[in-house]
């Protein structure tokens, strides 16, 4: 087939009313659901806008997006609806044990009142599965065990989408901050520390807003030292790790910290009240008491399995064996754990154009099914272990497992069709059209290269992703601009994370996780706000940190060393007396 190459300006050649039109299947798919309409029917009818609006307005040839929604469609299902599956599959195991109400009454005995829970699992927890896994992981997760502790469904999917912000650009082991430097050339080290002088601020205030949103100004005041114990230390580990060792290990040893902080303070300090729902009873805990130390050990144990398989899968070592080792070095699975698949008639023929990047580039469009790597896999396994150590059969597990599929179906449907969205509005050019226009701001660029982040993400469900679509676009514009491009590189990812609570991924899991499927809707509309207003504050800091506080608060990149070059023809001089040597060549 004949290449095809981006147009960034269909309509009328005009950046903001390209950037309009190429919006229209985002409004249609949140409109659909702020509307009550249901996930899968919001999906797929944004995703038929997506499709009309590359055909008949970039002129993309329909093959190539048919294919570009196929890409989109597999990646949904492979690795995100991987992870939800088996996430939930896990949390299913642990009901029906019944041990999950010993995790309930065990963590209730620690902290019963509901807002100290709210920072360990939905904030500190949250930030640990971040860091391990990233993907959807930790909303699937912390919205599991905060409904199965007894929150209200809504407060718990929002709680747990709030929570999962400030860890996400170190998440999965440092992919979103490792992901950038390799699409933008920029120094992986000066990325991570300008990452790290950034977020701390937002890790240090999410705590105390993930409890006003759930409990109200003055009781937030109520547990301000539980609140600033568990930011605080998160904060001050994200900025020492970023800054002084890298991306890999930020939010996992932050999230170590956080707890294990938090954990210590509650020893000496405890609320003046127990703060619960209104529906619940009071003597909720009184069951505590009866728990052994063995059966509290062995109830904690898929968690612990969760913990150690994720963060196994997500080591380069592990990973890499698990794919059949290198190309030098392959081991006994290579070849069997990782296939990868060119999508035909979509694969370098859609062409990237300047400004977007540097030179005209092809897009490759390669969907890898690498089963066994997978951190869904993980998930699985931890779960298949955990099934055995709680006393049941093989037979019952696999059954556990079969009833996962039936309740999440309609869940991976819809994730399926909003990841074909994605990718249909990523290789059509529309994302790059709306990027362009906030890249035409001007003076205020600062602030909106984070709002630039924030939209990359809202729309691909990924800061990786986000990264890697704008990245590129942020480091040009800022040295078109005579901006600092660790800066704005930096406002990517940090303004990002702020998207990750409205991305329909995020949207998906959280309901599927919370048991309200079909509710997405009122899902966004909880979040919505806190999404918006957290990355103007965002892009608020990048711009004082761009053009008010001292350049040296950022890394800079060393400056270009000056060219000297010789005149192509030597001005005449009088000849040089015999005892002085003539000059050496210019170099």
């Amino acid at each position: 087939m004949t290449p095809w190459t981006q147009v960034y300006s269909p309509v009328m050649g005009n950046i903001f009313l390209s950037a309009l039109v190429a919006g229209i299947p985002v409004y249609l798919l949140l409109g659909l659901l702020a509307k009550h309409v249901k996930a899968h029917y919001s999906a797929m009818l944004g995703l038929l806008g997506a499709v009309l609006v590359a055909i008949f307005i970039y002129k993309m040839p329909s093959t190539m997006v048919g294919m570009a929604a196929v890409h989109g469609a597999l990646f949904g299902l492979l690795p995100i609806g991987w992870i939800v599956l088996n996430a939930i599959f896990i949390y299913d195991i642990t009901v029906k044990s019944g041990d999950f109400e010993v995790v309930k009454h065990s963590i209730a005995g620690l902290a019963g009142d509901r807002r100290i829970q709210a920072l360990l699992i939905a904030f500190s927890f949250g930030a640990f599965i971040e860091g391990a896994a990233g993907f959807g992981t930790p909303v699937a997760i912390s919205a599991a065990m905060l409904i199965g502790l007894g929150f209200r469904p809504l407060q718990a999917a929002g709680l747990a989408l709030i929570g999962n912000t400030a860890p996400v650009a170190y998440g999965a082991l440092g992919t979103p901050i490792i992901a950038l430097a390799a699409v933008t050339g920029l120094p992986l080290e000066m990325l991570s520390a300008a990452a790290g002088r950034i977020l701390p601020i937002f890790s240090l205030i999410i705590p105390f807003w993930i409890i006003w949103t759930m409990a109200g100004r003055k009781a937030m005041m109520e547990v301000w030292p539980a609140c600033l114990v568990a930011g605080g230390s998160f904060a001050i580990s994200q900025f020492a790790v970023s800054n002084y060792h890298g991306p890999w290990l930020v939010d996992i040893i932050g999230a170590i910290i956080s707890m294990v902080s938090l954990v210590m303070l509650l020893k000496v300090w405890q609320p003046k009240t127990i703060w619960r729902y209104e529906h619940e009873r009071e003597d909720a805990h009184a069951a505590i008491v009866e728990q052994t130390t063995g059966k509290v050990v062995k109830a904690w144990m898929p968690w612990v399995f969760l913990s150690l398989f994720v963060f196994a899968w997500g080591t380069p070592q592990v990973k890499t064996f698990l794919n059949g080792g290198t190309k030098t070095a392959p081991n006994f699975l290579n070849g069997y754990t990782v296939k990868t698949f060119e999508m035909t008639g979509l694969h370098k023929l859609v062409i990237k154009a300047p400004p977007v990047v540097a030179k005209a580039s092809p897009e490759a469009a390669v969907w890898t099914f690498n089963w066994l790597s997978l951190t869904g896999t993980s998930l699985m396994l931890a779960g298949i272990c955990s099934g055995l150590l709680l006393g049941f059969s093989v037979k019952e597990i696999a059954g556990i497992f079969i009833k996962t599929i039936g309740r999440v179906k309609i869940s991976l449907l819809t994730i399926a069709a909003m990841l074909a969205l994605g990718f249909v509005s990523k290789a059509a050019g529309m994302d790059a059209t709306m990027g362009l226009a906030f890249a035409s701001t001007g003076v205020l660029f600062p602030f909106f290269s984070a709002m630039l982040g924030w939209l990359g993400v809202a729309l691909t469900g990924s800061d990786t992703s986000s990264n890697v679509l704008f990245g590129g676009l942020q480091k040009i514009t800022a040295q078109q601009l005579g901006l600092n491009p660790i800066l704005t590189a930096a406002a990517n990812t940090t303004g990002g994370v702020m998207g990750k609570m409205i991305d329909a991924q995020s949207l998906v899991v959280a309901s599927v996780a919370t048991n309200q499927q079909g509710e997405e809707g009122t899902i966004l509309r909880y979040v919505f706000w806190h999404s918006i207003v957290l990355a103007a504050m965002v892009g608020v800091v990048i711009f004082l940190y761009a053009k008010v506080l001292p350049a040296n608060w950022m890394p800079q990149l060393p400056p270009a060393p000056a060219v000297v070059t010789a005149p192509a023809v030597a001005p005449a001089v009088p000849a040089a007396p015999a005892a002085v040597p003539a000059p050496a060549p210019a170099k």
